[in-house]
């Protein structure tokens, strides 16, 4: 008698709802039906080819739009029922094309930061619109994220701001740049910008501001070549006396470190989400070979060495799903966001979403490292959440910062 249980499409998962259920199974077949084979396609492109006007990434976008899963159509729901849906969608979109579900999520974020900061105006004029988020610059990667100093070094300073804005009265300008990694910003039309601000010619930071991507004095650079992610685009922008109206402020330098906090503590979390379904997809296909490939006269899933590597992928994945759906629904529930929980979940996730890769890797043996098979890619995609929206070790550093209790000291 067999001691397999099958499991739920996303392992071992308490009862859904109806609708829940119906959000999975639809975002399922768009992932396998339509992600999967476009984003195989799309990583054999150029970065230019990816983003040219006849590229199937296009394809995706449009037909993405139709799942009904943008920030303002889930706005009115219970926050709880919201984020579980949003985790349920957002894992198979990835396990599908994690380049391409980062580019569909990316495109939400201008709404969802104006949203959070309570800007109407700019949610509306986002919706609907391609959006990028801009946040490192080329002097200052994961710096950016440490927006009041907690793990700045006690021998040094962060140094002159690439990007810089200021307000000149009903109106904001921008001169500067950001570096080549703000997701979806090669497509974007609107961009949600983090930068240093100038106030009385002293800089810091900073200010969040909507920036319509055609307005005078912006410009692009060239799309980044990248190991992993390939479809989800991205590239630098330049700010040369950029001037957008007031209004389009969504975080000013009075509060800008609290909306940087809510902003990250959104964030985190949401990439933690992509890259659990990063790392499903690598056991799935993992699971999948081990019953297919023979060796020693039996498929290898009968020799214990696999079984063993198996069983701790699955293991992995469970907890890094598991911790990631708790913080989303601390996060919705609390008074305040816990940042250090958010930064627990992503990095949880990025490093699962790697070591699971690379043991599926190991299970497809040489075949693995071919592009006739899945694997070598989804090892390039995994490797790139290690540092991606902050590397992991910048992040473990900020959210200890917030373990230490004064009261106690």
């Amino acid at each position: 008698m067999s001691d397999y249980i099958e499991l739920p499409l996303n392992g071992l998962e308490p009862p859904l709802s109806e609708e829940e259920r119906a959000i999975q199974e639809m975002t399922h077949r768009f992932a396998e039906d339509v992600m999967r084979p476009i984003g195989i396609e799309l990583d054999k492109l150029t970065p230019e080819e990816v983003i040219e006007p006849g590229s199937r990434m296009w394809e995706v976008l449009d037909k993405a739009k139709d799942l009904g899963l943008g920030v303002t159509a889930t706005a009115d729901l219970e926050p709880v029922q919201r984020v579980r849906m949003l985790a349920l969608a957002s894992e198979e979109l990835a396990w599908g094309d994690a380049g391409l579900a980062g580019a569909i999520l990316v495109n939400q974020f201008p709404v969802m930061y104006s949203m959070m900061a309570g800007n109407d105006e700019m949610v509306e004029y986002c919706d609907g619109k391609l959006g990028c988020w801009a946040i490192t610059e080329p002097d200052h990667g994961s710096d950016m994220l440490d927006s009041n100093g907690a793990i700045q070094d006690s021998q040094g300073e962060y140094g002159r701001p690439n990007c810089v804005a200021r307000i000149d009265g009903d109106h904001v300008v921008i001169n500067g740049q950001k570096a080549a990694w703000p997701s979806g910003s090669m497509t974007a039309e609107v961009c949600a910008l983090y930068c240093h601000a100038d106030v009385e010619g002293n800089t810091s930071a900073g200010m969040a501001v909507i920036v319509p991507l055609n307005s005078d004095g912006v410009s692009r650079g060239k799309p980044l070549d990248k190991m992993g992610l390939r479809a989800m685009n991205q590239g630098e922008l330049f700010f040369d006396e950029v001037i957008v109206p007031t209004s389009h402020i969504i975080a000013r330098p009075d509060t800008y470190q609290e909306h940087s906090y809510a902003m990250l503590s959104e964030a985190n979390p949401q990439v933690a989400l992509m890259f659990v379904g990063i790392a499903r997809a690598a056991y799935d296909h993992a699971l999948t070979y081990a019953h297919e490939r023979k060796q020693g006269g039996v498929p290898i899933i009968q020799h214990s060495s696999v079984r063993y590597r198996l069983f701790h992928m699955f293991r992995k994945i469970e907890a890094a799903r598991a911790l990631t759906r708790r913080v989303l629904e601390y996060n919705v529930t609390a008074d305040r966001p816990a940042l250090q929980g958010s930064c627990a979940a992503k990095i949880t996730a990025t490093q699962t979403a790697y070591e699971v890769a690379s043991d599926a890797l190991q299970i497809f043996g040489g075949n693995g490292m071919t592009r006739a098979f899945p694997m070598e890619k989804l090892l390039r995609d995994a490797r790139s959440g290690l540092i991606a929206d902050g590397c992991n070790e910048v992040l473990a550093l900020k959210a200890g910062s917030m373990l230490v209790n004064p009261d106690l000291l």
